[in-house]
């Protein structure tokens, strides 16, 4: 959808565009906030370093005073260790992490579930190799959201599984397609427990139009982001995102089936990447919009 000036030009309508912190890491909430605010943007995405740094409250006044809506908060989850004071921390985490979402007012909280736990030895170091049963782990995230469930339905959060590429499943999600996050989403009602379409994790699944469909259909599309899957992969894979356009996902694709499957929320674009960091914030909103106008905006 686009707006016209009295003077006829065009322009793109960027009030579902999010900024996530994560895209612009040098920048405080603040400075990320003015930034997105003074492009046009409709919403801000969190971290919940960015929300500790500026204080929980001063945080959601920042977002208010600027007119943003909060599109999420990231991230919960880190579920799967073994030993019972792991459990417990891990909980505990959460529940703070449901809290802080409630109080800035958006309600859905991205939940990366965690890898393999490192096994532990009474007294001992942790083993980095250690635990190795993937099944369990799966097994002990399921469980653990039955248990964070009801508490965020209490205060009117949802807990968005987010699969990760597998070439993360050793080490921050043991969820690794739409499928999955779905099968186990399915025990509970769709306002307690959604799931995000990531582009840059969930761009190669042969299965993906079937899954996003599906999602549509249980009412569980709690979040769509974007950004690219560029090669060569940096050293750490983590940093391998960049702008849409820059990489080998198609956009207007993917964003038609997400559309198609009645999503109408925002569109968070998420970039981990050295380089984009490193630019000024202005700049990399700038970019990013522009993007949006032409690759995701048109197909919504």
């Amino acid at each position: 959808m686009t707006a016209t000036h009295d003077g006829g030009a065009s322009v793109t309508d960027l009030s579902r565009l999010s900024l996530n912190t994560a895209t612009t890491k040098a920048l405080t909430l603040a400075q990320a906030v003015d930034v997105a605010a003074g492009a046009g943007l409709g919403a801000v995405g969190l971290w919940r370093d960015r929300v500790a740094e500026a204080g929980l409250e001063n945080a959601a006044r920042i977002v208010a005073d600027a007119g943003l809506r909060v599109s999420s908060l990231c991230r919960g989850g880190f579920l799967t260790a073994a030993e019972p004071s792991g459990q417990s921390d891990a909980l505990e985490d959460n529940r703070a992490a449901i809290v802080e979402a409630a109080t800035l007012g958006t309600s859905e909280l991205i939940m990366v579930v965690g890898g393999l736990p490192a096994a532990t030895t009474p007294g001992g170091p942790a083993e980095p190799h250690g635990d190795k049963d993937i099944v369990a782990a799966r097994a002990r995230v399921a469980h653990r959201i039955g248990e964070l469930a009801p508490f965020a339905a209490q205060h009117g959060v949802r807990l968005v599984l987010e699969p990760l590429h597998p070439i993360f499943a050793a080490d921050r999600a043991v969820l690794s397609t739409l499928g999955q996050c779905l099968d186990l989403a399915a025990e509970f009602p769709p306002e307690q427990v959604g799931v995000v379409v990531d582009t840059y994790h969930v761009w190669w699944d042969p299965t993906l139009r079937e899954q996003i469909a599906r999602a549509g259909r249980e009412d569980r599309i709690a979040s769509y982001q974007v950004c690219d899957w560029i090669l060569p992969l940096a050293v750490d894979p983590l940093l391998s995102r960049g702008f849409m356009g820059d990489g080998y996902i198609d956009f207007p694709t993917i964003t038609r089936w997400v559309s198609e499957a009645g999503y109408a929320g925002d569109v968070e674009v998420e970039i981990f990447n050295q380089e984009i960091w490193d630019a000024p914030g202005a700049q990399t909103v700038a970019t990013m919009a522009e993007r949006y106008a032409t690759l995701v905006q048109p197909y919504l």
